[in-house]
């Protein structure tokens, strides 16, 4: 899957920091600790009283006991050292700025190390968080409010302790000047109160769905009051912020690196949640020009490990001198989260894309079989789901809960969702072109009176072409869209495709100037309140937003607040699949392609735990091996 590197807002699993595995067995610690819970909320409720917990999950079940030393993916005993580095990315090939939390400028990527939140998530459970700069929480049964007790020794990268006056005024000045994407996640916060020094309120608007509200408000980056009552939060700047978490900011070459080392001074490093991770010194982001110039740095150990998005590289480009000869070692590993919703978005907010016909017939045009098969190397699946790969993705015809929560929307949705299979994408002919699919598209765009004119381009009642702009700033998609624009040319669409330069990708995204843009978004494990910003009617004109179609919806605003208000795992599960099935019914993208795993090379000196988990990459909880570093050096392998 190719990594368009659009989804420049933090994500959900940023914002949310809880989404792991619950239901082990029944004698482990993990059903203790699911005992413990369901226990204080019984007790809770009974008694009128507030549960009082180490952690909270959106399902009410903690894999993790409240005297846990650590987690069962990480090797508490990692040596600590070294430098981990990566190639910088994101929106574009460089960076201008170290404020990640408003509209302006292009990040660099890595800020969030910067970084703590109240609470911290497990990567082996898909919707628990633990405490972190909370000591522990309160909430009642119906989460109508939470309260952090905060750990009194916790303190910024610059000595000044933690307070929840820093809470509050995180909450105030991301709603007044974060970028739009806050305004949306944030809404159903009703105020913020500092209890006392230690001691912060969150409480929550009547009638909001509250099942994700503690967790939403647990995992927001503590920003330093006092460092911005002198410094202005809303404006793009490359100097060190002040932070929160375990490492700063060491080094930066403005759009060329970031370096971040360790705080030495970190007060949180023995945490459970921190046991086993930040075991490297430094982490190390370089930035290049182009693909091809970070592949090349990658042969020669320029940077030390690295994700791989182009098959066409996957398949043929690994076989350079540094990997036959056994230092930089290549694998695929198992990737337990939803695939990513890859694909063409297109934008509804031009007219001539408002009509779905007009949509499926540009769907129609893109050949995925003929695509795998010549550019792919075979090694990818067609994308069908904005939820692929889990149990989210709709399929069949919908029942239980899923056509209870659709049976409220019947007279909105047209009879297909209740009669016939989610749509998916028809499957062409390996072959360049194919007629069956040209006769379709031709058809559904003369219905939607587009008909064919002079010179063979396609025209509507008033005159007008049908025209259509794909733009990007990535030139290794050009072999893929060139040939999608080439078969949209031969039904009469007046297509091209345009390659800019990042910064102008960067704006005509953010304020969704463009009739057509690639992009991914990996979907949460346990989707919910960042639904808004991506599908929702609030997020369809707000600049910067994920909301790349355009997308406004009454029945699909209601479909999201329905997930969001979910009571059980599989009740969730049922109302995303029929958001799932309505999604799909309005072909708002051209789905791309996917795989349950990701591509890895990595030069040969680190050490990792034997058991990685399941909802991430792992590569947070590898360490710096001297050793093997040693010996690669000696060997020539190293510069």
């Amino acid at each position: 899957m190719i990594e368009t590197g659009r989804a420049r807002m933090p994500s959900p699993a940023t914002v949310l920091r809880a989404f792991g595995l619950a239901g082990l067995l029944a004698l482990s610690p993990a059903a203790r600790a699911q005992e413990q819970t369901a226990a204080a909320e019984a007790a809770a409720s009974d008694a009128g009283a507030v549960i009082v917990s180490h952690g909270i999950s959106a399902f009410g079940d903690l894999a993790y006991p409240k005297d846990f030393e650590h987690f069962d993916y990480v090797n508490p005993d990692a040596p600590q050292g070294g430098t981990m580095s990566f190639r910088g990315t994101g929106g574009s090939q460089t960076f201008d700025s170290l404020n990640n939390f408003i509209l302006k400028g292009e990040p660099a990527q890595g800020l969030g190390l910067l970084y703590d939140s109240l609470l911290a998530g497990s990567a082996d459970e898909p919707d628990s968080s633990y405490g972190l700069i909370a000591a522990s929480i309160e909430y009642p049964k119906d989460r109508s409010w939470v309260v952090f007790d905060m750990r009194p020794e916790a303190t910024f990268s610059d000595g000044v302790p933690i307070t929840a006056e820093d809470v509050v005024f995180t909450w105030e000045v991301l709603m007044a000047k974060g970028e739009p994407f806050y305004q949306i996640m944030l809404r159903d916060i009703d105020k913020v109160e500092a209890l006392d020094p230690h001691r912060v309120r969150f409480t929550f608007k009547e009638g909001a769905a509250k099942r994700d509200l503690p967790q939403l408000a647990g995992g927001l980056s503590i920003l330093p009051k006092h460092y911005y009552d002198t410094v202005d939060f809303g404006a793009s700047t490359l100097v060190p912020p002040v932070g929160s978490g375990a490492f700063v900011v060491a080094d930066v070459q403005p759009g060329k690196s970031i370096k971040y080392c360790k705080n030495p001074d970190y007060w949180g490093k023995d945490l459970p949640v921190n046991v086993g991770t930040n075991n490297f010194e430094c982490i190390d982001y370089q930035y290049f020009a182009d693909n091809t110039a970070a592949f090349e740095a990658l042969k020669v150990g320029d940077y030390l490990f690295h994700e791989e998005f182009y098959s066409s590289l996957w398949a043929t480009a690994y076989d350079f001198p540094a990997l036959q000869n056994g230092w930089v070692k290549r694998e695929t590993i198992p990737d337990g989260r939803p695939s990513g919703t890859q694909g063409f978005w297109m934008n509804l907010r031009r007219e001539k894309l408002q009509d779905p016909r007009v949509r499926e017939a540009i769907a129609l045009m893109f050949n995925f079989e003929w695509s795998n098969a010549t550019l792919f190397g075979g090694l990818y699946d067609r994308t069908t789901s904005f939820f692929q790969n889990s149990p989210m993705a709709a399929a069949g015809l919908p029942e239980g809960e899923e056509l209870a929560v659709l049976e409220k929307y019947r007279n909105d949705l047209p009879p297909g969702i209740f009669t016939e299979p989610p749509y998916t994408p028809a499957v062409n002919k390996v072959e360049r072109t194919d007629r069956a699919a040209i006769r379709r598209a031709s058809k559904l765009l003369d219905e939607a009176g587009w008909t064919v004119g002079p010179g063979g381009l396609r025209k509507n009642a008033e005159g007008e072409t049908l025209t259509l702009e794909f733009v990007d700033d990535n030139a290794s998609f050009e072999r893929i869209i060139n040939p999608f624009v080439q078969n949209l040319r031969q039904v009469g669409i007046d297509a091209q495709y345009r390659q800019i330069d990042s910064a102008q990708m960067q704006e005509r995204q953010k304020h969704f100037d463009y009739d057509i843009i690639p992009g991914r978004i990996v979907m949460s494990l346990s989707p919910s309140i960042e639904l808004r910003t991506l599908f929702g009617s609030s997020s369809a004109d707000s600049p910067g937003t994920l909301n790349w179609s355009g997308l406004g919806d009454p029945v699909v605003d209601a479909l999201i607040e329905d997930v969001i208000a979910a009571d059980s795992r599989p009740q969730m599960e049922a109302r995303v699949r029929a958001l799932d099935r309505v999604l799909r019914s309005k072909q708002i993208w051209v789905p791309n392609w996917s795989k349950a795993s990701y591509w890895i090379a990595y030069w040969d000196v680190f050490g990792r735990p034997d058991t990685p988990p399941k909802y991430a990459r792992g590569d947070s909880y590898w360490w710096f091996d001297q050793a093997k570093y040693d010996k690669l050096k000696a060997e020539g392998a190293l510069r």
